[in-house]
C-alpha cells in the first residue's frame, strides 16, 4: 500500500463559501484515517479532491511523496466506494468485480484469480452469479467493495458506505470493513458522519467542521483531550456536558467552561442541586435529563446504570475534580 498526503489544501467555491480550507493531513502506510463531521463540513469535498474528481483551489495532493494534484483520477491508481454502492444491475456479482479489470484489458487468469480472492475475502462466492438486485443490502455493500479490492489500489477510499444499511447490518458491516483493512493492512481514507463508527474504525480520526479540521488524533485521545468545545460535543453520546464556570460558582476561571460526560457524574449527596427533566430508558443505562438550579437553569445529562429519578424529582449531581475538562472562552482546552 502507499501513504497518502494533504497539504494545505483549499477548495473555494464561491466568496462566501470554502468547502475544504488550508487542510494538512499526512495518512500513514496502512493506516485507517477516519474524516467525521456534521453535514456540509467538507469531509466528502476533501475525499473526491484526493481522488481527483475535483481540483484543489489551493495546494497539493500527494500520493507516495509525489505529487499528484493534477493526475487524471484514473492514474491515481486510488479505489474508491460510494455509498450507493454503484453497481451494474444488468451483471452478475462475477461481473461486477471483474469489470475494472477487463476495462484495463488484464487477461483472464489474473483476473479470475483476483476475483475469486476478493470473493474468498469478503464471503461472496456463493454469491458470484447473483444479480445485485438479488442481493440484500449487506451482500451488495460487500460486492462495492470487493470490486476495490481486485484493482489492488495504492489506497481505499470509503465515502459514507454503510449510510443505506439498516442498524443491524451497519454493525455487521463495520465489523467486516475492520477485519479486511487489518488483514490486508489496507491505506484507507473512509468518510462519515457518524462519531461512533469514527471511533470504531479509526486507527486516527480527524474532526471536520465549515471546511477546517478542528482536531486529529487516536480515538481515545478525541474522548478523553478534545481541543475544543466542537469537538467535544461531537465526540461522545450522550454529548459533553458543556456549562458555564460562572453558573456552578467557579470563581477561579469565570469566563470559562466546564465540561463533564454523562457518565462521569452521579446523583448522591452533595453537589449541585437539580431537577429531573426527560428520562430516556437505553436498556444497558438510562439517559436523565435534568436542569441544574443556578444560572441559567442549564441543562445537564447524565447516564445512569440503576434505578433512575422520576421526572420532577429534586437531586443533586456531583463530579470528581479530576474528571472535569476546562475550556477558554473561546471554547479552547484550557485544561
Amino acid at each position: 500500500m502507499s501513504t497518502v498526503a494533504v497539504e494545505h489544501v483549499e477548495r473555494i467555491y464561491s466568496r462566501r463559501h470554502a468547502a475544504v480550507a488550508g487542510i494538512d493531513l499526512a495518512v500513514a502506510d496502512g493506516e485507517l484515517l477516519v474524516l467525521v463531521g456534521p453535514s456540509g463540513c467538507g469531509k466528502s469535498t476533501l475525499l473526491r479532491l484526493i481522488a481527483g474528481l475535483d481540483a484543489p483551489t489551493a495546494g497539493r495532493i500527494l500520493i507516495d511523496d509525489v505529487d499528484v494534484t493534477n493526475v487524471p483520477p484514473q492514474q491515481r491508481d486510488l479505489a474508491m466506494v460510494f455509498q450507493t454502492y454503484a453497481l451494474y444491475p444488468h451483471m452478475t456479482v462475477r461481473e461486477n468485480l471483474a469489470y475494472s479489470l477487463r476495462v484495463r484489458r488484464f487477461d483472464r487468469t489474473t483476473i479470475d484469480a483476483r476475483v475469486g480472492t476478493a470473493a474468498d475475502a469478503l464471503d461472496l462466492t456463493m454469491l458470484l452469479d447473483r444479480r445485485p438486485s438479488q442481493l440484500s443490502g449487506g451482500q451488495r455493500q460487500r460486492v462495492a467493495l470487493g470490486r476495490a479490492l481486485v484493482r489492488e489500489p495504492k489506497a481505499f477510499l470509503l465515502d459514507e458506505p454503510l449510510s443505506n444499511l439498516d442498524p443491524s447490518l451497519r454493525t455487521q458491516a463495520r465489523a467486516e470493513i475492520l477485519r479486511l483493512q487489518r488483514r490486508l493492512e489496507a491505506t484507507t481514507i473512509y468518510v462519515t458522519h457518524d462519531q461512533e463508527e469514527a471511533l470504531t474504525l479509526g486507527h486516527r480520526v480527524a474532526v471536520m467542521r465549515e471546511g477546517r479540521l478542528e482536531q486529529l488524533a487516536t480515538p481515545m485521545e478525541l474522548y478523553q483531550r478534545p481541543a475544543n468545545t466542537f469537538v467535544a460535543r461531537f465526540i461522545g453520546s450522550p454529548a459533553m456536558n458543556l456549562v458555564p464556570a460562572a453558573a456552578l460558582g467557579v470563581s477561579a476561571a469565570p469566563d470559562a467552561v466546564v465540561g463533564i460526560r454523562p457518565h462521569e457524574a452521579v446523583i448522591g449527596e452533595g453537589g449541585v442541586r437539580a431537577t429531573v427533566d426527560v428520562i430516556e430508558p437505553r436498556g444497558h443505562d438510562t439517559v436523565v435529563h435534568l436542569r441544574l438550579d443556578c444560572a441559567g437553569s442549564p441543562e445537564f445529562v447524565i447516564t445512569v446504570t440503576e434505578h433512575a429519578p422520576a421526572p420532577g424529582s429534586a437531586v443533586r449531581v456531583s463530579w470528581k475534580p479530576e474528571k472535569v475538562h476546562l475550556f477558554d472562552s473561546a471554547g479552547k482546552r484550557a485544561g
